[in-house]
């Protein structure tokens, strides 16, 4: 029996009542740490499930997943999740490998990004596609998402963005001489995540056509999503760029043609807003204004301005 089971998104005690008894009932315990990351450490877990856990990073996952599969083949085995079983495609792999094997299959869901998002004020059927961005390089600094995202748009829908994650990569000179030497960890940020499309939508303007988004648009930049510390932020896409979110993982969702009751949820969190701390009473953020230069509210587009209830950064 091979268990796929979500983790949820915060800490040890977001797993179900379900899924702690499968866990507990396994012979193997292997814990994805390649498409998400949890906000505890793997001890954590131990303790609470009362099981040893094996690490599955990126080598394990892509390269020895049928060390998995035969571990369920031979007794049962678990593959704890971040956030929800199916929120990566790398999961669809291992239930067509385990049914290949003739190995009985069990998905035990739980909370992710793609329905955490809804904690950003924007509501959920009014989404569209949702985008990743991957960090850019000196030589490679791919945009095609962009036409999604203009799809949205035209439609008047929000559009998530998932910033990517490094986690024990080689360096293209690693891999050049064969070494088994791994970069430190990344995580995009927010900010990293504005800059990009603040570029992309510049680069569209400067070759004559009308950008699907503005330096204006609203967004909200979320951390840490189901986390003590989760964190979340309105305001302008430019204004992104000026707020700290503080440790990984960050989301940004642009929001599309808003009605009232969302506009106004929106509002509430602009860092100014007095009810801030009623809806992030452990928030990690900053805001540096000085970083760049603002456009008035009365100057952007009053179709995507935040109610002028709300206070400004």
């Amino acid at each position: 029996m091979l268990y796929l089971i979500g983790l949820g998104l915060g800490d040890e005690e977001d797993i179900t009542l379900r899924g702690l008894k499968a866990v507990q009932s396994c012979d193997k315990v292997f814990l994805e740490a390649y498409t998400s990351i949890l906000g505890v450490d793997k001890s954590n877990l131990e303790k609470l499930y009362g099981k040893e856990i094996i690490v599955a990073d990126r080598d394990l996952v892509e390269q020895g997943a049928q060390q998995i599969i035969d571990a369920a083949k031979d007794g049962s085995a678990a593959l704890l999740v971040v956030g929800d079983p199916f929120g990566a495609t790398t999961h669809s792999d291992f239930v067509i490998r385990a049914v290949e094997a003739k190995v009985q299959v069990q998905v035990i869901h739980n909370a992710s990004i793609m329905n955490a998002v809804g904690c950003c004020g924007l509501q959920l059927y009014r989404f569209g596609h949702a985008v990743s961005l991957c960090f850019w390089t000196d030589t490679w600094k791919p945009d095609s998402w962009y036409e999604r995202v203009a799809i949205n748009r035209k439609h008047g829908l929000h559009t998530l963005f998932l910033l990517d994650i490094k986690v024990k990569e080689r360096s293209i000179e690693a891999l050049m001489r064969g070494l088994n030497v791994f970069e430190p960890p990344r995580y995009m940020t927010i900010k990293q995540a504005a800059e990009q499309l603040l570029a992309v939508s510049q680069a569209r303007s400067d070759a004559g056509e009308l950008p699907a988004y503005t330096a204006e648009t609203v967004c909200v930049g979320m951390a840490r999503v189901g986390q003590r510390t989760q964190t979340v932020v309105s305001g302008t896409l430019k204004e992104m760029l000026d707020i700290e979110f503080g440790p990984p993982l960050h989301s940004l969702v642009m929001a599309g043609e808003m009605h009232d009751m969302e506009k106004e949820h929106v509002a509430l969190f602009r860092l100014e807003s007095e009810d801030y701390a009623l809806l992030c009473p452990h928030a990690i953020t900053t805001a540096h204004p000085e970083e760049s230069e603002r456009t008035s509210a009365d100057e952007a587009d009053p179709d995507e301005q935040i109610p002028a209830a709300a206070s400004t950064l």
